[in-house]
């Protein structure tokens, strides 16, 4: 059964929720910072396995994505914006926008995982609401955080 997940009070344009997944921060941060195995934390199901890039990200570095969305293929090439070992991966899409991953180790073992949308920076933050991505989002990431629940038996 999983566990809450709940929606984080953030800035204006930016959307998050956090959630308990019983992994470790480290088990979470290979994940997270390796773009090669962003599919198996991607509750959209736009995602693809092929990647171009690094296994492990590194600040400024840049990775192309295959993606699929209503059967339509498309590369989405990001670049890392922000990382912090075993605590935070960020990176900016070609529009602006970006997708962070914070984690918080607990004291028993479990982190606290924070997934946000910020299109704060988007170059078309109107074009952005007026197309819903923002509930759309909120909708893949708490099926992320749901995922990530199941994946490590939370």
């Amino acid at each position: 059964m999983e566990q809450s997940i709940e929606k984080v009070d953030a800035a204006p344009r930016v959307v998050a929720l956090r959630a308990r997944v019983n992994a470790s921060v480290h088990e979470l941060w290979r994940m997270l910072a390796n773009p090669h195995r962003h599919h198996e934390v991607d509750g959209s199901g736009t995602v693809q396995t092929r990647v171009i890039g690094p296994r492990e990200l590194e600040l400024g570095d840049r990775f192309r994505v295959d993606m699929r969305m209503m059967g339509v293929p498309y590369a989405i090439t990001s670049t890392v914006t922000a990382l912090e070992q075993d605590r935070l991966v960020e990176w900016q899409h070609p529009g602006g926008h970006r997708w962070r991953w914070e984690l918080e180790a607990q004291p028993d073992g479990s982190t606290i995982v924070t997934e946000s949308f910020d299109y704060s920076t988007a170059r078309a933050p109107r074009i952005i609401e007026r197309i819903k991505a923002p509930e759309r989002n909120a909708v893949s990431i708490r099926d992320s955080l749901a995922a990530l629940q199941r994946r490590y038996g939370g």
